[in-house]
Formats: C-alpha cells, sequence, structure tokens
C-alpha cells in the first residue's frame, strides 16, 4: 500500500486501510476541502466494502478531517486561518515539548537515524517542495518517536496531519519550503547533541513560521 503520507505501520486489517488510504486523500486534497465525500465511490476505488469505509469515516471525523450532516452526508471539513491559527498555538506546545523531550531521551539508535536525515537534508535538492516534504514527515515523526512518550506521540500525530493537509494547500499556492532545511537541520543537531532548550526553541521557531508562511499565499 502506497501513499503520500507516511505511516510506520502497515495497515492491520481493512478498516485500518480503509482509514489510511482515505486519509491520504484527504490531506493530498485529491479529495478537496469541503466536498462530498461519495462512499460509493470509495468502495469501487478503494476495492473496500461498507464497513470498513464507515468506520474510516468515523475515525477520520473524530480527528476532524470529516464532517457529518444530518441528511445530507459525509463532507471532508473546510480549512481557514482561524483553523490555521488554533492549531498552531496547539502545535507550538506540543511540538516544543515533544522537541526537548527527544533531547533528552533519544536513545544512541534515534541518534543514528537523525545524523542519516541530516545528511539527507545536506544532499535534498531544495526546489524539490514534494522530497522536501517527504522528509519534513519523516523528521517530525522520529522527534515524536524520541520523545519516549505514546499518549503525546498520539496527540501530535493527529495535529500534524492537520497541518500537512495546510501544507499542501499552499504548495499549490507556491508557498516556498526552503528556510525549512536550516530548521530542520538545526532542530537534529539540536536533538542529537542533548540540548533540550536549543531543541525546544528551534521546534517552536519552526512551526510558528509555517504559519507565517501559509498565511502570505492563503
Amino acid at each position: 500500500m502506497h501513499t503520500v503520507v507516511l505511516q510506520g505501520a502497515s495497515a492491520r486489517s481493512q478498516g485500518e486501510r480503509a482509514y489510511l488510504l482515505i486519509r491520504d486523500q484527504i490531506i493530498t486534497l485529491k479529495l478537496a476541502p469541503g466536498s462530498v465525500i461519495e462512499e460509493a465511490r470509495l468502495r469501487q476505488e478503494l476495492g473496500l466494502g461498507r464497513t470498513p469505509i464507515r468506520e474510516a469515516l468515523q475515525r477520520l471525523a473524530h480527528e476532524n478531517l470529516v464532517s457529518f450532516v444530518p441528511h445530507r452526508g459525509s463532507f471532508v471539513t473546510d480549512i481557514n486561518l482561524t483553523d490555521l491559527h488554533r492549531l498552531t498555538e496547539v502545535r507550538v506546545q506540543l511540538e516544543g515539548y515533544a522537541a526537548r523531550l527527544a533531547a533528552e531521551r533519544a536513545s544512541a539508535g534515534d541518534r543514528t537515524l537523525m545524523e542519516a536525515l541530516m545528511g539527507e537534508l545536506a544532499a535534498i535538492d531544495e526546489n524539490d517542495v514534494h522530497d522536501l516534504m517527504r522528509l519534513d514527515q519523516r523528521i517530525h515523526r522520529q522527534v515524536y518517536q524520541a520523545s519516549r512518550n505514546a499518549f503525546l506521540q498520539a496527540m501530535l500525530e493527529e495535529s500534524f496531519n492537520l497541518s500537512l493537509r495546510i501544507w499542501f494547500l499552499g504548495l499549490d499556492r507556491g508557498v516556498r519550503l526552503k528556510a525549512a532545511v536550516e530548521e530542520h537541520r538545526r532542530l537534529l543537531d539540536a536533538i542529537v547533541s542533548r540540548d533540550p532548550d536549543q531543541a525546544e526553541s528551534v521546534m517552536r521557531q519552526h512551526v510558528t513560521g509555517f504559519e507565517h508562511a501559509i498565511r502570505k499565499v492563503l
């Protein structure tokens, strides 16, 4: 199963598969914000039955990616600047704290993976926004994992997916991600160097910079 939005574990059930594939379509804007969700089309396209599709939509509704309107059907939730700001308020705290914990708790294996990610950053074409998006996801999720807090990781995953959808909208409107390369490098270096204050500061700067970049194009 190939999805643009990276997922560490493979699908364990038909419901999980439906969730990952529909989530991917929503986040990458294949299912546009505000659009109606046609369950029959999804069943045919994904080769899945009614029950796993509905289980997936219920889960996506819980994560604020789908909304149900009585007597009208299911819709992809819209995107607006108010949501962007409120999401940033949450992420700047959670992501900053995760970066601090990662700097304090990262294992030798975590640090080795982060050093490899820094090597990829050094070699990446900064104009290839899709490659940078994929690398951005891997970096954030590696930080979450290194925090060694499963509850925090679950909350971060939900807010990060909402942010990814806004990133894809920004890409369609010309937002540039070049500045993110240097921020990622500084973040990973701080964690590998076990500098919690610097790690938290850089991550908070990265999250607020995301909002500023998006506001310029929305």
